[in-house]
């Protein structure tokens, strides 16, 4: 027999009430509270397939960047964090849902090194299972403080619907050989960096901080999800594949990513032809693939370009962060946050 709907069980929120906060909190604290935060989500044991997909993906950990940068806005404005906490899971929520939704486009079978949620259940189950995450970070949304849940929804509502534009624009992009960088940087924004400074903007909301000071936590973050974005392409081709990511997935795929656009800028018509062309050819190897693809990248000097790009990113978000209206000392877990994102290998 069918449990109750979802909205008659008992407090879907995530349980007990959290403590308030009063002092500045460190970003590994911070990061304690959301986990705990996460691990009390319940959901109703009926209908199965909906809600166990749910959980295995919100149970399969990831950064939670998107939930850190939410508390950490709001910290550096208000010692109080808890009003920012549904905020924060929202975001990780919604964030999660468009992996569901991404891993069936991308053919994608293995998600933080285990099979994505299609791959374990099917199709049908993952876009519905991911639906309903979508209305569930609507949800939390709401249990923000009331006078700011309007403000809070119109940031929200404006990045969702970015995100989407940003995953067209990179499908459209599998079917073009001549994607400019510009177009490129311009995709990553949307697909990537929206929701990066959705979150900060939102936390800085919470917490209480001007319109100027908003207008540049979206900034900050935007820039932060530049640098994460390319520092994704590098660690793809160049990063740690014992977290259980393949290297050289994006290679084998023939994805347009920061390094395949410039490396086809700067590259000879012969090694061109060959960068297309690999990525659909049978009778070379995954790993033969891999080798002459990076030998192009390095001729063509990408990767330095790469990283470059990067450390601009993450300079120009430094700069913002010092320019906000509150004492350094505020800063301090945020710009760990930075540092520690600008030296990640997986």
């Amino acid at each position: 027999m069918p449990t109750k709907s979802f909205f008659e069980t008992k407090d879907y929120l995530c349980g007990e009430k959290m403590e308030r906060t009063v002092v500045m909190q460190t970003k590994e604290e911070l990061s304690q509270i959301i986990e705990k935060y996460l691990s009390q989500t319940s959901f109703p044991d009926e209908p199965e397939r909906l809600y166990a997909p749910i959980l295995y993906s919100l149970q399969q950990g990831g950064k939670r960047l998107r939930p850190l940068l939410v508390m950490l806005a709001c910290n550096i404005f208000s010692d109080e964090t808890a009003p920012a906490l549904p905020c924060a899971a929202a975001v990780e929520v919604f964030h999660n849902f468009t992996l569901l939704h991404d891993d069936i486009m991308d053919n994608a079978p293995m998600r933080r090194g285990k099979p994505s949620v299609y791959k374990k259940w099917n199709q049908n189950v993952a876009i519905l299972s991911g639906d309903a995450m979508m209305i569930y970070s609507y949800m939390l949304l709401n249990q923000a403080p009331a006078g700011l849940v309007p403000q809070i929804l119109e940031r929200f509502n404006r990045m969702a619907m970015q995100v989407c534009e940003g995953q067209q624009y990179d499908m459209d992009f599998e079917n073009r050989d001549d994607v400019p960088i510009e177009e490129y940087m311009k995709m990553i924004e949307l697909k990537t960096s929206v929701l990066l400074a959705a979150s900060a903007e939102i936390g800085a909301i919470i917490g209480g901080a001007s319109e100027e000071d908003c207008r540049k936590l979206y900034r900050f973050a935007i820039e932060l999800g530049l640098a994460f974005q390319v520092q994704d392409d590098l660690l793809d081709s160049y990063g740690d594949s014992s977290f259980g990511k393949p290297i050289g997935g994006d290679i084998v795929e023939g994805k347009k990513t920061f390094l395949m656009i410039n490396a086809l800028s700067k590259a000879t018509a012969q090694e061109r032809a060959e960068l297309r062309s690999l990525p659909g050819d049978a009778a070379v190897s995954r790993e033969e693939k891999i080798r002459r693809v990076k030998a192009i990248y390095e001729r063509c000097g990408v990767k330095t370009m790469a990283e470059n790009q990067v450390k601009r990113y993450m300079a120009r978000a430094e700069e913002i962060l010092d320019s906000l209206s509150v004492a350094p000392e505020r800063l301090t877990e945020m710009k760990s946050l930075v540092a520690g994102l600008l030296g990640r290998n997986k």
